[in-house]
């Protein structure tokens, strides 16, 4: 398992496409996993700590889990199946622990609420992690680029557009 950090959220300028972007914690690798503009709102809500007069979904959660007695362990981005990203969310409840099945957005912005931590399978970043040289335009003889749900090909190659679009030599100078 690999320790990530959320290095950013972006949207896309030409349509409301969003991608997390998680960051290898010891090294310069970065897992972009397209996400929906709800999933996306909720992690950023937190992460930029904005008030809200009432819990959203994925407080909630947390409240549910807290009040039956559990604790969220850590996150895990799991798999990497037919271009379908998949999360487990590891609770402990009276001392054991419980995996459950999770969009892996769902499970960011739970762990951006209960401040644990997130990893990503070794396999999962083997086989779509991006360092910042890696010339992505190269790389668009794919067929299509990994996505969290299932889609059909035009919005695939949609996807593989935007991240054509993006300048992962950026990442780094946000840091400073």
């Amino acid at each position: 398992m690999i320790e990530v950090i959320i290095d950013s959220i972006r949207v896309s300028l030409m349509s409301q496409h969003r991608v997390v972007v998680l960051k290898d914690a010891n090294s310069e690798r970065y897992l972009p996993i397209w996400i929906g503009p709800c999933e996306s709102d909720a992690i950023t809500v937190k992460l930029q700590d904005m008030p809200s007069p009432r819990p959203l979904t994925h407080d909630l959660l947390k409240s549910v889990i807290q009040e039956l007695g559990g604790r969220v362990v850590h996150i895990l981005i799991s798999d990497l199946r037919n271009e379908v990203y998949y999360a487990r969310v590891v609770v402990e409840v009276a001392g054991e622990q419980v995996e459950i099945d999770s969009r892996p957005s769902d499970a960011i912005a739970l762990a951006v609420r209960v401040e644990v931590p997130i990893f990503v399978a070794d396999m999962v970043m083997d086989k779509a992690a991006k360092a910042p040289d890696e010339d992505i335009e190269a790389e668009s003889t794919l067929p299509s680029a990994p996505t969290e749900a299932p889609t059909d090909s035009k919005k695939l190659s949609a996807f593989a557009d935007f991240l054509d679009t993006l300048d992962l030599d950026d990442l780094d100078e946000n840091e400073e």
